[in-house]
């Protein structure tokens, strides 16, 4: 084909343009889901009543860094982290530009410090993998000095000289964040060091970006270990008091200690992800998040999906270009949430969670419930949004076996009724071949009849009976005991009802008692949105909760939370790509919903929580459609939690 003799300039826009897919975003809802801000306390992400001091401290010598160099306020000595990191063929190069070899790593970081007394929490902050030579650790500034304004030492760790052609290190990522802990030992017992009874090393929190963020969570597991679990003959003493451990965009996986992914427990934890994250394209962070466990009270984890936001903005360093300089070529920038508005959310997520965590500030735990009550302090995108508190008890978590009727104590049944769908498995991520390593329940239902546009029949449901007494063991006759679960619709939507199927449901009598029976003022009413099947209509259903004497009381889902199909995303430039390299075209992640069982109590006085015997997902509020349950349970939370809530 003859091009035209068009200006070379042009031609390059007019090619950008014809191989750039159309813009695609979703119709946001923030108008709507941030529309009210009920929490009564300070804004975190304000900054707080310390003046901040800063300093680096490191090795004095470094050849690349001169703020390590020239600018220490004091020294520290090197380490050897020869047994967790295998340079392989680039050793020599790497070397020689670093003036160092793993056996003498320096322990370099830049300080932000509350002017005080003290003694202060402390804060480790450390970056991911990237270009070695453009160093990272100068990009949490936004944290360092808005967490020390309010009273955290925070440490922004140098690990640059781990970056680059290396896999398989974050092992010694994680170890050399516990021996930067190991030297603010060391500054808070020396009498001529700054620091000197400033530090309060029982109050420790970790901080990590993409490997970071899965260091961050094998530094926790290591702290409690007495020997390197890859070779027991590396012996450890560290046990520090690390209460709080924050994942932005994680990996997981990469390093496997003892080849298992990491187990974590008994810290809290918060994980956040963007949507279009152009590095770490799936939302892995649920893996680790899931695996998180608690033996006692006092911790909650958190997971945040973060509409619009991307890997590298969480850095002020990296930038838009999650593949480097030239990710133009290759991602769509174009529907990137501002980077101010980007860091605006962690500053208030990470700010609340650390003086929820560390401090024992409980003013701030509704936010974590519920992300729809702090809507002037959030950036107007959309969230997806989990949490669980530890005395987290599940009848239905999907995990035990294969009997889709047994839940996950003994006693507990699981029924459907009319459901188009009824299955379990292994939740997918977005990226092929890889999961959340987590099984769920699939709940599809039409309660439209097969040729008669107008009909529906009686709504399908999904009902978790309990053996009789377990409510009473479990206390949910408490002030503060909930029903708790995860959910997500999903775009797909089962056939309508065949009508030999739906007369049988009318000839035949239900196996619940009439009193169990729906509401049929609950019922899906005919109308324009099911005559057109549209696959945007809202997804909605009602809960009902039964007790021992057939007493049935309802909620509707949408009161505890948006409920919101899966956000799509393009995040690769050209049309089609996307498509090629992802499984789906949004991630899976599930939201939480946490009902007071004294809400059911409201709608019928006659209804007794202590009695509890049924709780049932009744669909009739959609025509159709499907959803993901998993998690399904009760806590205890306490009035801290409920401090705020919609109404």
């Amino acid at each position: 084909m003859r091009v035209p003799n068009v200006a070379p300039g042009l031609l390059a826009v007019a090619f950008a343009v014809g191989c750039t897919a159309a813009l695609e975003l979703e119709p946001s809802d923030a108008d709507e889901v941030l529309a009210r801000h009920l929490l009564e306390a300070p804004s975190p992400a304000e900054p707080g009543p310390y003046e901040v001091g800063f300093l680096y401290y490191g090795s004095g010598t470094d050849l690349r860094r001169p703020e390590y160099r020239d600018s220490v306020a004091f020294t520290t000595t090197t380490v050897d982290a020869s047994p967790f990191v295998d340079l392989g063929r680039w050793a020599d190069e790497r070397n020689a530009y670093w003036g160092f070899s793993p056996d003498s790593f320096p322990r370099n970081a830049r300080v932000w410090y509350p002017e005080g007394d003290g003694p202060f929490p402390l804060v480790l902050v450390v970056h991911g993998n990237h270009d070695m030579k453009d160093f990272s650790d100068p990009g949490y500034a936004w944290l360092g000095e808005l967490l020390a304004s309010r009273g955290y030492i925070v440490a922004s760790v140098d690990e640059n000289f781990l970056n680059g052609r290396i896999r398989g290190e974050n092992d010694a990522r994680a170890w050399m964040l516990l021996e930067h802990l190991a030297a603010w030992r060391e500054f808070a017992a020396d009498p001529e060091n700054p620091f000197h009874g400033k530090v309060d090393l029982d109050r420790v929190a970790l901080i990590g970006h993409s490997r970071g963020g899965e260091a961050v969570a094998h530094a926790a597991a290591f702290n409690r270990l007495e020997r390197y679990p890859d070779d027991a003959n590396v012996v450890w003493d560290f046990g520090f008091g690390i209460r709080s451990v924050i994942a932005i965009a994680p990996v997981d996986g990469q390093y496997e200690p003892a080849d298992r992914l990491v187990p974590v427990r008994d810290v809290s934890y918060l994980v956040f992800h963007g949507s279009h994250d152009g590095d770490v394209s799936s939302f892995v962070g649920l893996r680790t998040y899931d695996r998180v466990r608690f033996t006692g009270p006092g911790h909650f984890k958190a997971a945040v999906y973060v509409y619009r936001a991307n890997h590298g903005q969480w850095n002020t360093v990296w930038g838009a270009h999650d593949r480097g300089p030239r990710s133009g070529r290759s991602l769509d920038l174009r529907g990137l949430l501002d980077p101010e508005d980007q860091r605006a959310f962690g500053r208030a997520y990470v700010s609340a969670f650390l003086d929820a965590t560390v401090k024992g500030d409980d003013r701030y735990l509704p936010l974590f419930r519920d992300h729809r009550l702090i809507g002037d302090w959030l950036p107007p995108t959309m969230y997806i949004t989990r949490f669980e508190a530890a005395g987290f008890r599940p009848v239905a978590d999907f995990r035990e076996d294969v009997d889709v009727t047994r839940g996950s104590v003994d006693g507990v049944l699981l029924r459907g009724d009319s459901l188009g769908t009824w299955r379990e498995a292994e939740l997918p991520l977005r990226w092929r071949g890889t999961t959340q390593e987590n099984h769920a329940v699939w709940l599809g239902w039409n309660n439209r009849v097969e040729g008669e546009d107008s009909a529906t029949a009686r709504p399908a449901s999904y009902t978790i009976a309990l053996p009789e007494g377990l409510a009473a063991d479990w206390h949910l006759a408490a002030e503060d005991a909930a029903l708790q679960f995860l959910l997500s619709p999903t775009p797909d939507e089962p056939d309508p009802r065949e009508r030999q199927e739906t007369q049988a449901q009318a000839d035949t009598p239900s196996e619940e008692s009439p009193a169990n029976r729906p509401d049929p003022a609950n019922e899906a009413e005919p109308g324009p949105e099911d005559e057109d099947e549209d696959e945007d209509e809202p997804v909605d259903l009602t809960l009902e909760a039964v007790d021992a004497d057939g007493d049935t009381a309802r909620v509707v889902l949408s009161r505890y939370g948006a409920v919101r199909r899966p956000l799509r995303m393009n995040v690769l430039r050209r049309p089609g790509w996307d498509e090629d390299r992802f499984r789906t075209m949004y991630e899976l992640v599930l939201q939480s919903y946490a009902v007071p069982l004294r809400d059911f109590a409201a709608d019928d006085p006659a209804f007794d929580p202590g009695t509890l015997r049924q709780v049932r997902f009744l669909f009739d509020r959609t025509a159709a459609g499907t959803v993901v349950v998993d998690e399904i349970g009760f806590v205890e939370l306490g009035p801290a939690w409920w401090r705020a809530r919609m109404p």
